[in-house]
């Protein structure tokens, strides 16, 4: 079957069809809380790998011709450094990268001339990077400390934007979703974490919190006369809101998506980037996870946090009751869409009658 993607969103824009994601937030909740469960059990269980610049230590990198195997490496190390144990890891067709704790200087010349003959290449051909425990402690704490203060900001910001902290608790709970669950993917994978992968993780926050902004912003204006109307309830409007930007929120993750993945896929793992796989995953992860938290977290996260509110009770409760009477032209059908029309007995929707046109003589 062919689906006319304009004819589509036109639709869900019109609230000509509608999808009940709200109404199904249970669904949603208790899927996204065994995500999160595993991802904590990846991160307690296995953990993260964090880099050098976290904890300090020694990388030497080998540019070999040709096809480069790990094990002549790990042969000569064992004799240079017997009490450390190296991470030997090929990136590309050629290059070895070995992966140490913390060396004297005489460690590594020997470790460099060792390994320049074993893979017949000169010492230039042998690179390292030192870098101490105290500055990979330095710099984890600032990781922290930058992460912890893009989050208060968002709080603040938010609360102010929308004048309302539901909004904004709902927004830092998507955050601290999309988080946990790129972390524990990283923890999965086993990818380093990097300083670029810091980057990322802060990078695909902004970009959720986007996400999540322009459905809040839709929610606000479908509910600015909220009382002023008995047809909708708070959550039937907030799920229209989820409907009519459902369209934009997916176009705009796949056109983010594509130039990600060909980092990801093409650059890093065919082509032997190295160094772009670890920021390339956690913006991939982190943008189909924020699109994906924006629509059937956030939104449906605030709904639930409003619905004991005195005023949204009080109108959802007549709203509902005018429905039961029959007085409403508004029924919910049995897959959960909402529709405009006159009630058929059971409550289901039923045909409007049209009135009748005088002709004109």
């Amino acid at each position: 079957m062919r689906i006319n993607l304009a004819t589509w969103g036109n639709s869900l824009h019109s609230g000509e069809k509608t999808y009940p994601i709200v109404a199904q937030r249970k669904r949603w909740f208790a899927f996204s809380a065994i995500l999160l469960i595993a991802c904590l059990g990846l991160l307690l269980g296995k953990g993260l790998t964090p880099g050098i610049d976290f904890t300090g230590g020694t990388q030497m990198r080998v540019s070999a011709p040709g096809e480069a195997s790990g094990q002549p490496a790990r042969d000569v190390l064992v004799d240079v450094v017997p009490d450390l144990a190296p991470q030997v890891t090929v990136v590309g067709d050629g290059d070895v990268r070995i992966r140490l704790g913390v060396m004297t200087t005489d460690e590594v010349r020997a470790a460099t001339a060792e390994l320049a003959a074993a893979y017949d290449v000169p010492e230039e051909s042998v690179s390292f990077t030192q870098i101490g425990p105290t500055w990979g402690a330095e710099v984890g704490a600032k990781a922290i400390q930058a992460l912890v203060v893009f989050l208060l900001l968002v709080a603040a910001v938010m609360a102010v934007y929308f004048r309302a902290w539901r909004m904004a608790a709902a927004a830092l709970a998507a955050l601290l979703h999309d988080l946990l669950f790129t972390v524990g993917i990283y923890a999965l994978v086993g990818f380093e974490v990097t300083p670029a992968a810091v980057i990322g993780f802060l990078t695909i926050l902004g970009y959720s919190l986007y996400d999540t902004v322009v459905v809040f912003d839709k929610v606000r204006e479908n509910t600015a006369n909220l009382t002023t109307q008995v047809r909708y309830t708070y959550a039937e409007l907030a799920n229209l809101a989820i409907n009519q930007t459902l369209v934009r929120s997916i176009n705009t993750s796949v056109v983010a998506l594509l130039p990600v993945s060909a980092i990801l896929f093409i650059g890093s793992l065919l082509l032997g980037a190295g160094t772009l796989q670890d920021i390339a995953l956690a913006l991939f992860v982190g943008m189909a996870v924020g699109t994906y938290s924006s629509i059937f977290v956030a939104t449906p996260l605030e709904v639930a946090f409003r619905r004991n509110e005195t005023k949204i009770r009080e109108h959802t409760a007549k709203v509902l009751a005018l429905r039961e009477s029959g007085e409403s032209d508004v029924a919910v059908t049995e897959d959960g869409q909402v529709r405009v029309g006159a009630l058929a007995p059971g409550g289901h929707l039923g045909t409007a009658a049209q009135p009748k046109r005088k002709r004109r003589k």
